[in-house]
């Protein structure tokens, strides 16, 4: 399983037009991961949000949609500068 983060930054005066867009695009994407999609901002910058989708079996297909629902929701000029996705899985077991 993989698991996918996103990382960008706000403008925290718009923080009321983002939230409920990321959260369509949590809700639009949690059918491809084994646990609920969420929604982090960074502790010492608000500005800084995280989207945390994990337990995704198709990485590909997932990151498909999640360029369409990004589109789609008008997510990307929701947010200052680019959005950064990272792909991360669980370690191979030590032989």
């Amino acid at each position: 399983m993989k698991h996918a983060y996103v990382y960008y930054r706000i403008d925290p005066a718009q923080t009321s037009l983002v939230a409920p867009r990321i959260d369509a695009l949590l809700d639009a994407l949690a059918r491809y991961c084994s646990q609920p999609p969420r929604r982090l901002r960074r502790c010492d910058d608000p500005s800084t949000w995280m989207e945390i989708y994990e337990g995704i079996a198709d990485f590909s297909a997932f990151s498909a949609a999640l360029d369409r629902a990004v589109l789609d929701l008008d997510c990307a000029g929701a947010t200052v500068g680019e959005r950064h996705l990272e792909c991360f899985s669980a370690p191979d077991p030590a032989p």
